[in-house]
């Protein structure tokens, strides 16, 4: 068991330094209203990916293996998701009105729109399910209890995922200083929007 664990932890801190999305995502929220905004993305992101854990490990992700119908689903609205973040940046941009809300103290309402933010990018990535059935399941020791192992191996996913992502929320609080400029502001949103929408765009068009 303890090996299958240090497979695992080894295995999972690698997949959460695969930049992604929901790399985009924190990293975006975190430079436009500050510190807390982007740990509130983190926390709505590692909310998600606990979710698909916990699917894979009741077997309900398993659907979108089986179902073509339903993982394309997934895909497309996972998508028009990606494009919808990235479409709104680039607009904000565009009218001028890319703005950082202010550092500090940040509405609860924003803190929850960030939570949110980060629970859709991550539910909406069909591929997170699949990969959650096709991971967690392969470190699971010959006669261990499977579901109880892999509740554990999914908590365990989540909680070294916000780790790395609490870093870089804390590495962009250090250099805030540089995205307080306004003029990085706009490009780092303008950026962000592309590589939102070329995210969608390339979820939308790539199949199993």
């Amino acid at each position: 068991m303890l090996q299958s664990l240090l497979a695992f932890v080894a295995a999972a801190v690698i997949v959460a330094m695969v930049p992604g999305p929901s790399t985009v995502m924190i990293m975006r929220q975190a430079v436009r209203s500050g510190r807390r905004a982007g740990l509130a993305t983190v926390l709505g992101n590692e909310t998600g990916v606990l979710l698909w854990g916990l699917a894979a490990a009741f077997g309900l992700s398993a659907l979108l293996v089986a179902s073509r119908v339903a993982y394309d689903g997934m895909r497309i609205a996972g998508a028009c998701v990606l494009i919808y973040f990235g479409v709104r940046s680039l607009w904000k941009v565009r009218k001028g009105r890319a703005q950082v809300e202010p550092r500090e103290p940040v509405p609860a309402r924003s803190l929850w729109q960030s939570c949110r933010a980060g629970i859709v990018t991550n539910a909406a990535n069909p591929k997170a399910g699949v990969f959650a059935v096709s991971f967690l399941p392969q470190f699971v020791p010959h006669g261990a209890p499977v579901l109880a192992t892999l509740v554990l191996f999914s908590v365990l996913w989540a909680l070294i995922d916000m780790v790395w992502y609490v870093g870089i929320v804390w590495l962009v609080a250090r250099v805030k200083r540089v995205f307080e400029r306004p003029a990085v502001r706009r490009r780092l949103e303008q950026i962000s929007g592309i590589v939102l929408v070329g995210l969608g765009i390339r979820l939308a068009a790539e199949s199993r």
